[in-house]
């Protein structure tokens, strides 16, 4: 790598803030950086250029447009005189002295300021590639993962009334360069009826996300991504016939992974009339099908209870099973979600507690062939429909998300819980999160692991969550009880698994209330004891005897 590097303030700019930061990354990216300082003049610049004899030259000047294209046409004299061509000049500015800058063709990049670090970091790694060369990023998760470390990969979904006004936003928010996964939301008429579209009900076309009806709607949403920075693109995956669909998307959108639940879009949840034991079966043939086209798969279960008031204990049992089954199912690149302040009456620390036990258990399947990448997000039941209160939700939960280190970061727009974002709402929102997430890198909360309430409550659900699987695992005299179809109906048809808002319809039990007790989720009688695991598992078997 040619990494020789100076960096300048120049002409009368005092301004050296942005440059001292820029040339903190360079030293970090590896290059061997001479730091001039503010207000250089060009004659001390060349001095420096030729002593220096740099690969790279980072130039700043902030103060007025024509000032930067004074000093910068002054510059270009000299670069053709010194035989400077093979250096790389690249600038930094405002909004205003990045126009100057960009009427030079001896300047390889311009940086106005509405960037954010990571794009710095990403530019400074691929520099010596060719001026012309467009480059395209990674168009495969673990590869795009792997190209924007140390920072996550950042994703929102969209999906407005009419195909063509989703067409444009999505253009808009692919040249924002801020998102790297444009999600695609269908509406509820492509979720549950693609294959069966006379079943629409008429006048619903639109309704909670874009009217796909076909693969060149597909294809054409795809094609906006192609742009900017080039994000990759994945769908919903519907509410039935998810194995069909699953090469639909593939063929279509080049999926960036799946979103297949384990147990819902059944009896019990009623967003689809199909039987629990046969949904279970249906979806883990939908997730070994991804497996098999090479799709990541992200299993999108545990939540679900979680947004129906389930305990803690269960949340964490259930995110350990959807890993044993993804595993089980060959899938070598599983997504998982974790959703903060859900239930919103959690803690944040309890609620960082929850989520480390998933990623310690979790973790325990991990090897060669089995990698779990790690996405936050914000829970949607804790959004207020005041919007201005939302933009404070989001920003103070991905603040101590990050303590998760996440790979993926599901950006959810402040507006969700009043209208549907566009990409005005989506690019604010992203805006936000990054900072947020920025100023909690620089430190705070990297000692939480030693919190005496975060260890003890970490430590206990991981106790309790492993005498649930043990006890789960006693239902059926199988090799691997927790990966069988048939176990996980009996958990859920038994009440070893259970929520109590799937009480009165659902073929869940619900046999217990849950509240929060000092800042996490727990399972209580009607007298409002807790009840932990052993207690609770001993009252439902004394339950369902009497039945």
């Amino acid at each position: 790598m040619k990494n020789k590097m100076i960096v300048a303030s120049i002409g009368n700019c005092v301004h050296a803030a942005g440059i001292y930061n820029f040339s903190v990354l360079a030293r970090k990216e590896g290059y061997q950086v001479e730091y001039m300082g503010s207000a250089v003049p060009i004659k001390e610049l060349v001095g420096g250029i030729i002593e220096f004899k740099p690969h790279v030259v980072a130039l700043s000047y902030r103060l007025s447009e024509e000032g930067a294209y004074y000093l910068l046409k002054e510059l270009e004299g000299i670069i053709g005189e010194q035989g400077f061509e093979e250096i790389i000049f690249i600038f930094g500015g405002t909004v205003e002295t990045a126009k100057a800058a960009r009427k030079f063709s001896y300047i390889r990049k311009v940086f106005d300021g509405s960037e954010d670090i990571s794009e710095s970091v990403i530019y400074l790694r691929n520099m010596e590639k060719e001026q012309s060369e467009e480059e395209i990023p990674p168009q495969t998760l673990g590869e795009r993962i792997a190209w924007k470390k140390p920072f996550p990969i950042i994703r929102h979904h969209i999906g407005l009334e009419t195909l063509e006004d989703t067409y444009e936003h999505i253009k808009i928010l692919a040249e924002s360069r801020l998102l790297d996964v444009i999600s695609l939301a269908p509406d509820q008429n492509a979720q549950e009826h693609y294959f069966q579209q006379e079943l629409m009900p008429k006048g619903e076309d639109g309704a909670g996300g874009v009217p796909i009806r076909n693969e060149e709607h597909l294809r054409w949403m795809y094609e906006a991504t192609r742009r900017g920075n080039y994000p990759m693109m994945r769908c919903y995956s519907g509410t039935r016939d998810l194995y069909p669909f699953s090469k639909i998307l593939k063929d279509t959108l080049n999926n960036a992974w799946a979103a297949i639940p384990l147990t819902w879009y059944s009896q019990l949840d009623r967003r689809s009339d199909r039987e629990l034991l046969r949904a279970i079966r249906e979806n883990m043939e939908a997730i070994a099908y991804n497996a098999e086209l090479g799709v990541p798969v992200e299993m999108n279960e545990s939540h679900q209870w979680a947004l129906r008031y389930c305990s803690d204990v269960i949340e964490v049992a259930i995110s350990v099973i959807t890993a044993k089954v993804a595993k089980h199912l060959g899938v070598k690149e599983m997504v998982m979600q974790y959703m903060l302040a859900n239930p919103p009456s959690i803690s944040p620390l309890m609620d960082l507690a929850k989520m480390q036990a998933k990623i310690d258990l979790m973790g325990e399947e991990e090897d060669e062939n089995f990698t779990i990448y790690r996405m936050v997000r914000t829970g949607l039941l804790a959004y207020p429909a005041d919007m201005d209160q939302a933009k404070g939700l989001i920003s103070s939960t991905m603040f101590y998300g990050t303590f998760l280190k996440p790979d993926i970061v599901h950006v959810v727009s402040y507006s969700e819980a009043v209208k549907r974002a566009t990409s005005v709402e989506i690019l604010e929102s992203v805006r936000m999160v990054k900072k947020s997430m920025e100023i909690a890198d620089k430190g705070l909360l990297e000692n939480i692991h030693e919190d005496r309430r975060f260890k003890e409550r970490l430590e206990f659900l991981k106790k309790e969550v492993r005498y649930l699987l043990g006890e789960i695992s006693k239902l059926k005299d199988v090799e691997d009880p927790l990966v069988d179809p048939e176990v996980i109906y009996l958990a859920i048809r038994e009440g070893l698994l259970d929520a109590p808002g799937l009480k009165g319809f659902s073929v869940a039990k619900g046999n217990f209330r849950t509240e929060i007790h000092e800042g996490y989720h727990v399972t209580v009688d009607d007298d409002g004891k807790i009840l932990e695991e052993e207690e609770r598992i001993r009252r439902v078997r004394e339950m369902n005897s009497k039945v």
